[in-house]
This record gives C-alpha cells, structure tokens and sequence, in this order.
C-alpha cells in the first residue's frame, strides 16, 4: 500500500492512528536514548560509570552507567561505549529507569522534566521544549506506522533507478531522525495532526503551492545576473497560468503590471497571512490568485520544495511561521533583496578555483527571491523578530542538470540514516558500491572534507554544510561530488582574505580568529563524522581509528598540493591538539526560539571545554 493510499485512509476521527502504546514506547527508547547520547557528549549530564566490560582486545571497552535526576529520586542505568570525539554509543536496549524505587517505563517527557535544573531550561521555556519533545515523539511514532523502505533497497536506488527524480524523493521523504545532534528535532509548532500528514517532509504528501500577488510598492523582487522577472516567472509557471493570473487580477479591476506573482506555502497562507496580513489583503497590497498547477514534495527543510512534476525546474522556499528546532522557519525580506546576488558570487569564486573544480565542488543556486515589506510591523517589531520574516519567497535550481550519465542523487542526510532494522544506509551504499570501505570513505572526502578545507584555507570562508545542506551526486553508489545549497542565509566570510562586493557584504562577520577553524572542527567533525565513524564502527565496517585516519590523509594530501597556503595550516590548524567544543544542544536549552543572530554567528555560541582532536594523532 502506498503513502497515498494509506493517508487516504485517515479520517478526523482516527487522524491518531499511529499513536499507540507500543509506538509511543519505542519512540520514548529512541529519544531516551538520544537524550543520554548527546546531553552527556555536551557535558551537561555526567554519567557515573558503575562497571565496565572489555567486548574484544579490538573494541573499546563497554561500561555501565547511570545518572541521578535533580532530586535523586529517579535513577536511568545504561550501556555505552565512549568512542572519538566523546561520542556516547548508547545502547537504547539497556536502558532502564528506575522511580522512586520502582521500575518505571521510560518517558522522554518526564526525563526532560527530571532533569529541569541540570539542563539549565529556563522555566518560561520549559513547556515549550516540552512541546517540542512530544511532536518529535509524535514524528517518530508516524514513522514507524507509515513504514519505511529498508537501507538496502533506498541504496539500490542511487546505484541504478530508472527514475533519478523520483529515488531521490524517495531518499528525502525516508529520512528518519532529522538532525543529528539535536534531542528535539521535529517541533514543526503551529502544525495540527492535518498540517502534519499535508506537509511533514517524511509523509511524502503531494503539495500545491498558493500563488498570490503582492503590490510592487511593498515587494521587492530580485534575480540573478541575466535573469529578468518576466522570463523567470514564464519558465516556474508557463504562459497559460500567467494569462489566467493576470485575467484574476483584471477581473478585480487591477493592473497586472502593478504586482508581482509569489508562491506561498498553503499552511501559512491559512493561518498567517490571512489573519495577521488582513489589512495587506483589505488595501489590495495582497490578492489571492489560486492553487498553482505543479505539485511538489516537502524537503527536511520543511519549507522547501522539489517540483515533481517537473523536475528539472526550480526548488521553491517559503516563508512558514512555524518553530523547529531553534528558529521560526520565516525568511527575511531583508536577505532576499541580496540573495541572488550572493549566490552569484559564490558560483563566480567556485568556477575560478581550480581546486574546488578538480573535485567537482557546485552548488545549487538561489537564482531568485521575492519579499514583502509590511510596514505595520517592521515599524513595531524589533530587526530580528519573526513578524518580520512572514513573507518571502525565492527560487533554488534543481540539482538534475548537474549530472552525468549513470549518475544519481542523494541527500548527504542519508548517510547518517539507519533503517528500522538498524541497518546503516552507509554501510549499504558501501556494500552495494563493491569498494573497500576505506576507498569509498577515501571518495566521499575528497568530495565534500577537502573542499570545505580549502574554501577555510583560501579565503576564510565557511558553509553550514550539515547534512540536510548537502547533495551527495553518486556513481553506484559512491560520492563524486557535493552540491551545497541553502547559500545565501548561512555561508559566512570570516576574514579579510578577500574582498567582497558592496551587494553581498552581508555575508562577511567579525568572527574570532580562533573560532574560524569551527567551521570544520564543529560542523563536520563534531555534528556529522562523529556520527558516521561511529555508525561504521558499530556496524562493523570500519574501526573508529581507520576512519580519522583516512580523514587525516585526506587533509595531509591537500596540504601537500598547496605549500603556497602553509601560513593558513598552521593558523587554522586542523592537527592541533584539541578544539574549543561548541555545543548546540545549550544553544536550544538556553532559547529554544531563536538559538543565535545569525547577524552574530560568533557572539550566542555556547561552549563547553575543549574536545581532543582525533586527527592530532596523524599531524
């Protein structure tokens, strides 16, 4: 039975069908155990190990802990392992909870609140991480209901599906843990159960995007060099449903010309802008045009979506008022006057650096925005406040023409992803790859690791290239190259190595010298190679040591092609001994609606000691 079918099954009186007792334990183990794994990497629980057990002369030694709530009355035990980087191996299978002397089930709502006070969550806050807490239970609980296909046959599709579209949806919409580091990771609030089965990334519903036109005395719109209004509309819509747009606006004895087109996502048209834009919608500013023809699917971005009925034209990313994981998921009118314009230049410095094209480095531009200025409240709201981020649009270019024959796509999410059976999708698209792990890890560097090394090195500029921010373009299953995306909001210039144009000086922030080597040592080490070693560890493909090792030589080779850089290897030195350790679950316990400025990446980050570098040992 196919997700269609099944959701067509629903009705308002069983829209909970996936929430039953046995569901809802096995989410509560999931997350139980996650909350152990990473509050204790973050330093913020301190587990007291009670014995200890050596698995094999070749594996680190297990142990068994426990940790005690704020009042001592509730203790949880477990197994773990303490791999690289203090990543916490936790087996979810040894968990045990004992409450007031008394066996207890495990509970992830009541381990929050447990653990009030270590956890630092501010009481004006709680119930909202809470919240966040029982959707994310609620999404895992969905999961295992809708069911999911296994590692193997998603790997099947990126080493040779007919359809390279429609496997890389599938890939998309059957990731199941969202981000890695983060406890609550599926908040989506604002969404209702409706909401959830319409939009959530991993039902796969189809989606149709409202189209409305906005007055060009309050919008501004802009597009990358070459690319004018009219031709970019022509080739999102077709000729036929601008006729009918503009025949819409006429009937209401409006100029066309007056206004510009914008896509909406449908929840926020429901349950933002027809309440809190009333007045935009009164004056005319804002007129509702319709359902645009194309469907779409729901990206882990939540706000983003892939055209599936015609792939090859662009992403649409909306604006939607809806807290997850740290932020209101708006899109500033602000960013979007520059964000062309920014992608234009990031495209220009990766096609002039040899090094970046040796190793196929592109990116998925955004090759157009769209905001909406609503004077009302930016002249009540503060600069950073989500009423000012509720209607914006811009356009990405699909990542299909990038590839060759024989070539597939994947998000770089999937390598992180284990199926219900624990089955790594790494260690799937290794096997299926019919290289050594060690080679195929050694492909997957050079891709992605060296040109973020290189982008730190040449010109002090970072990516947030955590999984969801990257495409992986695979051959039978192997990484060749790394799309980026998601540009414009989140790449950063941190020195003065080079020179940036007036209209993309917005990206450039005053970063200490010593936290510019985070880009590597947190975003890719810390948040996804401290889990892919460990998976490939556990699954038995590949010792935690080999796999730093091999990440070193990577690093080691371009650092030989490069003498000309040597100033910036020692200045960011990705040998060093140990890194500043930034943590993200702090950022969303101390402010779980909005963790950092992204005007002041540097100013909110939250510290906690210094980690050991597991490539110090291969300087």
């Amino acid at each position: 039975m196919t997700t269609a079918e099944l959701e067509s099954i629903l009705t308002a009186a069983n829209a909970a069908t996936h929430l039953t007792p046995e569901r809802w334990a096995v989410a509560n183990r999931h997350l139980v155990r996650k909350a152990l794994a990473e509050f204790s990497h973050e330093r913020i629980l301190s587990p007291e190990r009670i014995s200890a057990e050596r698995i094999s002369p070749e594996r680190t030694s297990a142990g068994d802990y426990r940790v005690l709530s704020d009042d001592a009355a509730v203790e949880y035990r477990f197994s773990a392992r303490i791999l690289h980087l203090e990543h916490w191996s936790v087996d979810a299978a040894s968990i045990t909870c004992n409450r007031d002397g008394q066996d207890a089930p495990l509970d992830a709502l009541r381990f929050i609140t447990e653990f009030r006070d270590t956890l630092g969550i501010r009481p004006e806050m709680l119930p909202v991480y809470l919240e966040e807490i029982s959707s994310t239970l609620a999404s895992h609980a969905y999961k295992q209901w809708i069911g999911q296909p296994s590692s193997a046959e998603l790997a099947a599709g990126v080493t040779g599906g007919a359809d390279v579209a429609t496997d890389f949806q599938a890939i998309e919409r059957s990731m199941t843990e969202g981000h890695p580091c983060f406890v609550a990771n599926n908040g989506r609030l604002g969404f209702g159960i409706s909401d959830y089965r319409a939009f959530a990334p991993e039902t796969g519903a189809p989606v149709q995007l409202e189209w409305i036109a906005v007055h060009r005395s309050k919008a501004v719109f802009t597009s990358s060099e070459g690319l004018d209004y009219a031709a970019h509309l022509d080739a999102e819509l077709g000729a036929g449903t601008l006729a009918y747009f503009d025949a819409e606006l006429g009937a209401l004895g409006l100029d066309p010309a007056a206004y510009f087109l914008m896509p909406v996502h449908p929840w926020q048209w429901e349950n933002k802008l027809t309440v809190t834009f009333a007045a935009e919608i009164a004056q005319q500013h804002i007129v509702h045009l319709g359902i645009g023809a194309d469907g779409y699917q729901a990206q882990q971005s939540i706000r983003t979506f892939f055209n599936t009925a015609s792939p090859e034209k662009a992403y649409v990313k909306t604006a939607m008022s809806v807290l997850n994981m740290g932020f209101m998921r708006g899109l500033s009118p602000q960013y979007m006057k520059a964000t062309p314009a920014i992608n234009d230049w990031l495209q220009d410095l990766i096609g002039g650096d040899e090094a970046l094209q040796a190793r196929g480095l592109a990116m998925s531009r955004e090759v157009a925005a769209i905001g909406y200025h609503n004077g009302y409240y930016e002249e009540a709201a503060p600069k950073d406040s989500p009423y000012r981020k509720m209607l914006s649009a811009l356009w990405r270019e699909s990542p299909l023409p990038l590839l060759e024959e024989g070539q597939q796509l994947a998000t770089m999410a999937s390598l992180l992803h284990t199926d219900s059976a624990g089955t790594p999708m790494v260690s799937a698209l290794i096997e299926q790859s019919g290289l050594e792990p060690g080679e195929w890890l050694r492909r997957y560097f050079e891709a992605y690791l060296v040109p973020l090394v290189h982008c730190l090195y040449r010109y002090e500029l970072a990516f947030m290239p955590h999984g969801e921010n990257v495409i992986l373009v695979l051959h039978s299953g192997v990484p060749v190259r790394a799309v980026m995306k998601d540009i414009a909001e989140e790449i950063v210039v941190m020195g003065n190595r080079i020179e940036l144009p007036d209209a993309v000086s917005r990206i450039k922030a005053d970063i200490p010298d010593d936290e510019k080597v985070l880009a590597i040592f947190t975003d890719v080490f810390d948040c996804i190679f401290r889990f892919l070693g460990a998976l490939l560890e556990e699954d038995g493909v590949l010792r935690g040591e080999e796999f730093w090792r091999i990440a070193a030589g990577s690093i080691r080779d371009y650092q030989a092609e490069h003498p000309e850089l040597a100033d910036q290897f020692a200045r960011h030195d990705l040998f060093a001994p140990d890194f500043q350790f930034s943590c993200l679950n702090r950022l969303q316990l101390r402010n779980n609606q909005q963790m950092l400025d992204l005007a002041d990446p540097s100013g909110g980050l939250q510290m906690a000691g210094r980690l050991v570098n597991p490539l110090a040992k291969f300087a």
